[in-house]
């Protein structure tokens, strides 16, 4: 036999491997057809969808008991040129969650397990061709359902169901890089020695060749640099291996003077691997990035890029978007890599799941050095089939994302403790702690296996004791803790501690804060924040304790804030339910204080930021000057910042710790801020607009009429609803001639370390958790002392104590057990100006636990009698959640 002599009319028509999306135009039922392929069921109602999709859109938002994990269904027919006959023909999926079958024309043409992962299946051999475009049926069952042998098994993020990212029909002629390795792209690109002056690049090819003999080809590999010059180029002749997959290792040495990547300059080169024949015809031609950097972690010293040192900071993110799921565009990725990057961060950790390819690549132009993970999350399955499962997917995970130069860490566990089975130090959970250490052994080894140049990484929740026992802080590279002291645990200080404590005892590992941070509802503010009220100004202060700490420790590599971004929980059952709301952006990606706080902190060009900018709908109290004096802190750089109010110079402050803080004499209606800075004769500014509701000091003023109250009952903070474009209030005690309650106490849940006021429980039938989750007990009266006329008064109510054990969330790490109020029946009597308006109001009618209930009523105020709401007790006592009064005329 000669080899190489073959003349299949491919040949003559060669060209590289095509990559089509196949999104459009795919059919979809929600639910199992059973006995697929057998029974297509043509009564089957298909709506019509285009990827990527997912079915858990809406029901992960709604007070629902739970959202649905099960089986969902997609079919596309595809044409097929008969001219594909020989080629290689695949599909290839970016990501479907978890289980996913495909078949073909009903036939069975693969199964994939992991729901972050892509994978991809030969489909050729069950394709129909003819001599005109021939149609074919793709059918793809989806599963979600909760599975004890696939990773997460619970998490705080919800597993949404679907096909909810990209699927590709790829075209590779007989020769091609290979398609069937863990739908890796076929070229590996090393770099095992860089420096200033000089970087030596490995490229590592698997080449498959389907014909039946073997096959002379020539490989090239150019390395090119941003320009598109070609400035290093190696050429190999190769014989491949018939129906087979051949390996070629390649190296190009001493590049000169290379241009480095780093987060200030993300200069990219790229690798151009092509394959030919003995002729001179193409293939196949695949093309990847080339960063040339090198990095190092040390215990004592922290990070080093490029031979320098570097603090990492940066944030975790998830990849859902509100009414898309993680169904998410590809823009939507790139412009949450961009919100990082315009922070000034410089690393990213992508949890707890390989995203979206277009995550990396943003992290490879713009900059961002990158931790990536497998959903081993909370806690493990002792079984084969789990630890198989872990496996593929750390493989998975690498092959896939390999040449990506922002990639510096491979991490495989999160809070793998965190809910441990079986009785506390019991014979079984010893075991189990020894399993769990046993699969993080297995899955460092295959990792550093699969690529020793880079990192390993367990992140771990906050109690040492248990994961050093363990054994868990002996195997990574480097250890990641993640850290809520202020938040699950009560003091700041703790924080600082707990690091000094890491370099004491483990003096050899380096440390990563991968996890920090606590809630920031948009809708709340506070001028005395307090932990777990939720406040934008409390979450700000959070940060400031944390960045300072990490900072001053050279030993602490750097932290990831959890995280960028707010993303759906379904578990989360408190105040803003289905949501952790501890983003520095919103779901949305508006960014929230504490962003604009990093940015002074982390960015090398000037610049300055009005903060509570998102507090557009602010509200209080007037003086006798219609004033209202509340602070705003300005974020900046520069060493001096002055702040001018409609106009009208304020004041200048120095900038201490990047922050100035100016009191500001806000007046009823529209208040326009200007904050200004210099520096070396340039000047910068920043605007903001509020909208202040001034409430009148006295409610029968002349110079600002009373319109309207809205006041939280047991609460210190402002809400602010900015679609309604109202204020709430937070309570305060009556004054004459002003408004307030008379008597009773603040509403606090018992036996918890947790929020001093209100409940952390889900209200059902609202969108206002925040007000009707905080409540004043035994009130006598609410009054407000308002002249004359026609009034509504709204009365809001929500029965915050139970005999029904209430959920409580695993994700309040640190937190002591909670103890539920008793509900021992509540009953009371509702009085407006005399008048009976509600009898025997209580748990045997409208108030029923955890769910809002109000109540609107029309009155006259006459006689200059002001309005009065008393309240008196039949069993129990009275409660008030809210309150709001509006003048008719």
């Amino acid at each position: 036999m000669i080899i190489g002599a073959i003349t299949c009319a491919w040949m003559a028509f060669a060209q590289s491997t095509l990559r089509q999306t196949i999104n459009s135009n795919w059919g979809f039922h929600k639910g199992d057809i059973n006995g697929f392929p057998a029974n297509q069921a043509d009564t089957i109602r298909w709506e019509k969808i285009s990827l990527p999709h997912s079915w858990n859109t809406t029901d992960v938002t709604i007070d629902s008991p739970s959202y649905y994990r099960g089986v969902g269904w997609y079919k596309k027919i595809i044409y097929v040129p008969q001219s594909w006959q020989d080629k290689g023909i695949y599909l290839y999926f970016e990501g479907a969650n978890q289980v996913t079958e495909v078949y073909v024309n009903g036939q069975f043409a693969g199964k994939h397990i992991g729901g972050y992962t892509a994978f991809s299946f030969n489909i050729g051999k069950l394709l129909k061709y003819d001599q005109t475009s021939t149609s074919n049926e793709i059918t793809v069952k989806v599963d979600n359902s909760h599975n004890e042998n696939i990773p997460p098994l619970n998490a705080d993020f919800t597993f949404f169901g679907g096909i909810y990212r990209d699927v590709y029909l790829i075209t590779a002629n007989p020769v091609h890089f290979n398609l069937d390795n863990n739908a890796g792209g076929g070229v590996r690109i090393k770099t095992p020695m860089v420096s200033d002056a000089t970087a030596n690049v490995a490229v590592e090819s698997s080449i498959t060749n389907t014909e039946a003999a073997k096959l002379k080809v020539i490989v090239t590999s150019a390395i090119e640099d941003a320009g598109g010059n070609v400035v290093k180029e190696v050429t190999t002749h190769e014989t491949l291996a018939a129906n087979g997959t051949s390996a070629v290792d390649q190296l190009l040495n001493g590049i000169t003077q290379p241009h480095l990547w780093s987060p200030d300059d993300p200069y990219l080169y790229k690798v151009v691997t092509t394959v030919k024949d003995k002729d001179g015809n193409v293939l196949d031609q695949t093309t990847n990035p080339l960063g040339l950097r090198w990095f190092k972690f040390d215990a004592a010293t922290g990070f080093y890029l490029n031979g320098k040192p570097l603090k990492l900071i940066g944030a975790n993110r998830h990849q859902d978007y509100p009414g898309m799921a993680n169904a998410v565009p590809d823009a939507i990725h790139e412009r949450d890599m961009q919100l990082l990057k315009d922070m000034g961060a410089n690393f990213i950790r992508i949890s707890h799941y390989p995203q979206d390819p277009a995550v990396l690549e943003a992290c490879d132009r713009l900059g961002l050095l990158a931790s990536i993970e497998i959903p081993i999350v909370n806690r493990i399955t002792q079984s084969s089939e789990f630890t198989q499962n872990c496996e593929n997917m750390q493989r998975e995970m690498i092959a896939q994302n390999f040449n990506h130069p922002c990639i510096i860490i491979w991490a495989y566990m999160n809070e793998v403790l965190l809910q441990p089975r079986y009785k506390n130090k019991s014979p079984e959970q010893t075991a189990y702690f020894h399993d769990v250490a046993a699969l993080a052994g297995k899955l460092d080894s295959l990792t550093r296996h699969e690529d020793p140049s880079r990192y390993t990484m367990i992140s771990c929740h906050g109690d040492f004791d248990r994961y050093n026992n363990a054994g868990i802080t002996k195997i990574p590279q480097i250890i990641g803790w993640n850290l809520y002291y202020g938040w699950y645990a009560p003091d700041f200080e703790g924080f600082g501690k707990f690091l000094d404590r890491h370099r004491l005892e483990l003096p050899d590992k380096p440390l990563i804060v991968t996890e920090y941070g606590c809630d920031g509802d948009t809708r709340l503010h506070s001028f005395n924040p307090q932990r777990f009220d939720k406040t934008i100004e409390y979450q700000t202060s959070y940060h400031k304790h944390y960045l300072k700490a990490m900072m001053d420790r050279p030993f602490v590599a750097g932290g990831a804030m959890w995280c960028l971004v707010d993303f759906n929980s379904y578990a989360r059952i408190d105040a803003s339910p289905h949501k952790n709301s501890k983003g520095v952006a919103s779901d949305e990606r508006v960014p929230k204080d504490v962003y604009y706080y990093y940015q002074a902190n982390l960015l090398k060009k000037p610049f300055i930021k009005i903060g509570s900018r998102n507090w557009v709908i602010r509200g209080g109290t007037g003086d006798e000057n219609t004033q209202c004096i509340q602070p705003v802190e300005v974020y900046s750089n520069l060493a001096e910042v002055s702040l001018s109010l409609n106009g009208k110079l304020l004041d200048k402050q120095q900038v201490k710790d990047k922050v100035a803080i100016f009191n500001v004499p806000f007046s009823n209606g529209v208040n326009n801020l200007k904050a200004s800075a210099g520096e070396n004769g340039i000047f910068y500014e920043d605007f903001a607009t509020i909208n202040f509701k001034m409430q009148p000091a006295s409610l029968n003023s002349k110079i600002l009429p009373f319109t309207e109250l809205n006041v939280s009952l047991g609460d210190t903070r402002f809400y602010a609803d900015d679609k309604l474009q109202q204020v709430w209030l937070p309570e305060k005690p009556y004054s004459p001639g002003s408004w307030g309650y008379i008597g009773g106490h603040v509403f606090a849940m018992k036996d918890t370390n947790l929020q001093k006021f209100g409940t952390n429980q889900n209200i059902l039938g609202t969108g206002y958790d925040p007000i009707y989750a905080t409540q004043r007990v035994g009130l006598n009266d609410f009054k407000a002392d308002v002249t004359d006329g026609k009034y509504q008064v709204t009365l809001l109510f929500a029965e915050l104590v139970s005999n029904v054990k209430g959920q409580t969330s695993v994700f309040n790490l640190n937190a002591a057990t909670q103890k539920d109020d008793a509900l021992t029946g509540r009953s009371f009597d509702v009085f407006i100006n005399g008048q009976r308006v509600a009898e025997a109001l209580g748990d045997d009618n409208y108030l029923q636990p955890f769910r809002a209930f109000s109540i609107r009523y029309t009155i006259d105020v006459t006689g200059g009698t002001g309005i009065d709401i008393s309240f008196k007790g039949i069993k129990g006592e009275s409660i008030l959640n809210g309150i709001q009064v509006k003048k008719v005329f």
